[in-house]
Formats: structure tokens, C-alpha cells, sequence
């Protein structure tokens, strides 16, 4: 065992305000850190002669470190005073990206623990393909991931995240909560007019639309509202025609498309509803869209797939002249992916996500035909590490940092 000497002289204790007094090492330390990331420290290092990457100029050196992975930066921080300076501060680090036209594609997937309830949003580099994670959500404690909406500006770097419902808990909420990749942190927003969970949600035109859900003790909504995030107020807009929770939404030719979806075993049709901002009307859903629409949709060379979880099938696409679906050429989703699934997409590209968290990149080729739209798919999978697993998603979205 290690001796500890003990002193018995005794020492005069020091009072507030003693201009005598000293840090501990503790505030020492949180000191230290304030003054590295001051960034007048920066510009002083660099008059200095303090290269960031000795033999280089600082314009390369700072293109190549911009290009690390987040996952990297706890470990570079410690090489030395100016990568400290460049990684220790997130906001500084993605002003800098953004300043050199950097805009690399990052999945953000919502995802929660059966057991312990918790709820974290793991983030994918679709570019070096690692994975790390962003501060919680400023919530209470135990919400419903499924319940909650999620909608993005990817290219502006922000996600919403609006109402939801506490475990075994009837009471829905009206909150929403913004993350800004730039500043890697929490905003909460003005809240909705009503309070919903499973509810429609979509961008159009740069505002955020939500519709229909369910409200207290689990009454259907009809109501719906709009948002323009530069100004932060809600405001309400035409009722639906019935009232209804949403399983699915999208938003196709400038027009929000709502679904009930199907009830397994498929006991009854459901319903559907259409909105159209131009003219604040709402109407019901062609016949064989709704019919169809069997699982979760993306919106792609202005097509609207489906990637269903009712059975193990290809990808459908929807054919608006006929109002009819067709299969999309290709192989099925690859059996490493297990539902339920969360699915998003960015140019060509659908990202499938399932249980944990394992994601299927499927790339739709655009085939010549003359009658209809023709398609088809090729998938790859990218697994996720074992510190994922029993993990299951929510919600995904594509953001560009």
C-alpha cells in the first residue's frame, strides 16, 4: 500500500477574497483548455511559426485535417497546441469545412434500446464510413421514438424533431427541438399549436408541414399546421378530410402525401389524403397509391418507392399514370437487414436501416422505357460495430457537413 505523508504544520486558511488565493488543479486544468481554444490563440501560433503539419503550408495542412472523421478527433486532439485548437471545438472545426466548400453526406438515425428505453442519435460518415454520435436531445426522460417526427434541410445542415409521446403514457407532445451540424448542438424551437404523436410530417417549399396523429387517449386528429424555421411560428392551415394518424408521408410534386397504412393482416383499406399548398386543399388518395403503399417511401428522380416490411420482397415503385406499383429490378434487401426498418435517401441512393442498425445502400439506375418509368436496384451493406447491436432505428435522415 502507498504511505501518505501527513504535514502537521498547519496552514493559514484563506478567505474569500484573498488576493493570496490559488486555483486547484481542477479550475488549473479547465483554464488550460479555455486558453486553447481561445481562438486569438490560433492566429498567435501560427505568427509564430507553429505549422499545423511540419513541411506543409497551412492551406493544405487544414484541407487534410478537415477531412478526419469526427470519430478521430479525441485522439488528435493531443499531437498539439493547434490540432487541439482545430478539434478541440466542433463549432470552429465545421466553420472551417464550410468555409472551404466541404459538404460530405452523414446518415443521422434515431435510435433506441428496448430495455433501457434510451434513445440516441448514432451518426454514419457516408463518405469514411465511421460512426460517432451527437449530444442528447434536450427531452424528457423515456419518449416513444416511433411516435415523434423527423424532418431535415440537409443542405443547410439542420434537423427538426417534433411532438411525440411518453411511454405508457397517452399524452402527446407539441415540442420541437432543432440540431444544427455546424454549431453540434440542441435548439428548442416554438412549439406546435396542438400537441400529436404518429403524425405526417414533411418539407415543402423550405417550411415544415405536420398532419393529422393522435391526440389525448388516443383520439385521431384532423388538424394540420405549417412553420417557416426562419421565423419559428406555426400557423394552421386547412383540415384534412378525416381524422387520422399517419403510417407514412412524403412529399411528391410539391404536394404532402399522408397514408394510414396497412393493418396486418391487410383486414382493411386504408385511408389516404393529399395536400397542396398552392391552393390549401386537401383531397383524398388515388385508389392504388393508397392500396399499395405497404411500407416506408422515398422520393427519388421524383418517383415515390417503397420499401416494404410486411413481406420479403424487392422494392416498389409507384407509376402515376396508371396509378398502379412495379417491382424495381434487382435483387430483394439484403437478409443482413432485419425490420423494422427506417429509410432515407440522397440523390440516387436509398439508405435502409435496420435492427442494429446494419444499413443497406441501394443505388437506383433509371432504365430506358418508352410506356413508364423503369428502374432498378443494387444494394451493398455496410455493418455497423458490435457497441450498436439491439439497437433499433426510428427515423433517418441525410444532413451534409
Amino acid at each position: 500500500m502507498q504511505r501518505v505523508r501527513v504535514s502537521s504544520q498547519q496552514v493559514a486558511v484563506q478567505k474569500l477574497g484573498d488576493s493570496q488565493m490559488t486555483l486547484s488543479p481542477k479550475f488549473k486544468l479547465a483554464a488550460v483548455q479555455s486558453r486553447l481554444l481561445d481562438p486569438f490563440v490560433e492566429t498567435e501560433l501560427s505568427l509564430r511559426g507553429y505549422p499545423l503539419i511540419p513541411g506543409l503550408p497551412d492551406d493544405i495542412a487544414l484541407n487534410c485535417l478537415l477531412r478526419l472523421p469526427v470519430s478521430s478527433h479525441t485522439a488528435s486532439k493531443s499531437v498539439c497546441r493547434r490540432w487541439y485548437q482545430l478539434f478541440g471545438n466542433k463549432e470552429r472545426f465545421f466553420t472551417r469545412r464550410k468555409e472551404m466548400g466541404f459538404q460530405d453526406p452523414w446518415l443521422f438515425i434515431l435510435s433506441f434500446h428496448k430495455c433501457t428505453r434510451k434513445i440516441q442519435w448514432h451518426v454514419l460518415d457516408l463518405v469514411n464510413f465511421s460512426w460517432h454520435t451527437i449530444p442528447q436531445m434536450p427531452c424528457i426522460d423515456k419518449v416513444c421514438p416511433h411516435g415523434l417526427r423527423c424532418v431535415s434541410f440537409p443542405f443547410e445542415g439542420s434537423l427538426f424533431v417534433c411532438g411525440g409521446v411518453v411511454f405508457d403514457s397517452d399524452c402527446p407532445l407539441n415540442i420541437v427541438l432543432k440540431f444544427n451540424v455546424q454549431k453540434n448542438c440542441w435548439t428548442v424551437m416554438k412549439k406546435m399549436i396542438t400537441a400529436r404523436s404518429f403524425f405526417a410530417s414533411g418539407v415543402i417549399n423550405g417550411k415544415i408541414y405536420v398532419a393529422g396523429g393522435n391526440s389525448a387517449d388516443y383520439f385521431e386528429l384532423n388538424s394540420a399546421e405549417v412553420m417557416d424555421p426562419s421565423k419559428g411560428i406555426w400557423h394552421p392551415i386547412a383540415k384534412m378530410g378525416t381524422y387520422m394518424a399517419s403510417y407514412d408521408a412524403a412529399v411528391l410534386d410539391g404536394k404532402l402525401l399522408v397514408t394510414e397504412g396497412w393493418f396486418w393482416p391487410f383486414y382493411v383499406v386504408p385511408r389516404g389524403q393529399v395536400y397542396d399548398p398552392k391552393t390549401d386543399h386537401w383531397e383524398n388518395m388515388a385508389d392504388g397509391l393508397r392500396e399499395g403503399w405497404t411500407g416506408t417511401s422515398v422520393v427519388i428522380y421524383g418517383n415515390l418507392f417503397v420499401v416494404t416490411e410486411h413481406e420479403r420482397t424487392k422494392v416498389k415503385v409507384y407509376d402515376m399514370n396508371n396509378d398502379s406499383w412495379k417491382i424495381v429490378d434487382g435483387p430483394p434487401l439484403p437478409e443482413q437487414i432485419c425490420k423494422p426498418f427506417s429509410v432515407n435517401c440522397n440523390n440516387n441512393k436509398i439508405y435502409v436501416v435496420g435492427k442494429n442498425l446494419h444499413v443497406a445502400v441501394g443505388c437506383i439506375l433509371r432504365l430506358n422505357s418508352e410506356k413508364s418509368p423503369s428502374f432498378s436496384v443494387q444494394w451493398e451493406v455496410v455493418e455497423a460495430p458490435e457497441a450498436l447491436c439491439d439497437l433499433t432505428p426510428s427515423s433517418t435522415q441525410v444532413l451534409f457537413a
